[in-house]
């Protein structure tokens, strides 16, 4: 059975959003390496309403590789109840009935199916138990501001640490899976 992974960059204070504002001075081989094993080992994506509108303009012309070639050849679902259509290449729109379409690709054969940013879909994903692995790759930086990955109010959600990394520039890789 295929596994729900999501892996975000996050500062030290939780901040999820917008990380090309700090993160490209500590982006070094080790970071590299996490990323391309991830997108390498994913073949479906999962956005979210925010995400797709911020990337469906910028990667169907990128040249940024070898993440453009990825995200535009991979099928991807956008999770949204407000947009009426998806545009960009391999997208399906998604209104409802999200786990059962995550029911449904899990018994399909294949690879991961990838979280694409989108930090309140990891969140509901993290709550509805959909998600399998969550990776953080944490960023030696207060951000300040910027919207965060965990927010009040959220009930208590045990997770289980299965692996770190220490990438050269800092960088705290840390993988979890839900805890059984």
């Amino acid at each position: 059975m295929r596994n729900v992974v999501s892996g975000l960059f996050i500062s030290l204070d939780g901040v999820v959003e917008a990380p090309y504002l700090w993160q490209f001075d500590v982006f070094d081989e080790g970071m590299a390496a996490a990323m391309d094993a991830h997108i390498g080992n994913e073949d479906t994506v999962l956005l979210g309403r925010v995400t797709y509108t911020d990337w469906a303009p910028y990667w169907p012309t990128s040249t940024d590789e070898p993440y453009a070639s990825h995200i535009n050849n991979t099928p991807k679902f956008v999770v949204s109840t407000t947009l009426k259509q998806v545009d960009w290449m391999n997208s399906t729109l998604v209104k409802d009935d999200l786990p059962g379409l995550i029911g449904r690709l899990k018994r399909q054969a294949g690879k991961n199916i990838g979280v694409a940013g989108s930090p309140t879909l990891v969140r509901s994903l993290m709550q509805a138990d959909l998600l399998d692995e969550l990776t953080l790759m944490v960023h030696p930086v207060v951000a300040g501001s910027g919207k965060r990955l965990f927010t009040d109010g959220a009930p208590l959600k045990r997770l289980k640490l299965v692996n770190t990394k220490i990438t050269g520039s800092g960088v705290a890789i840390l993988t979890y899976h839900r805890h059984a």
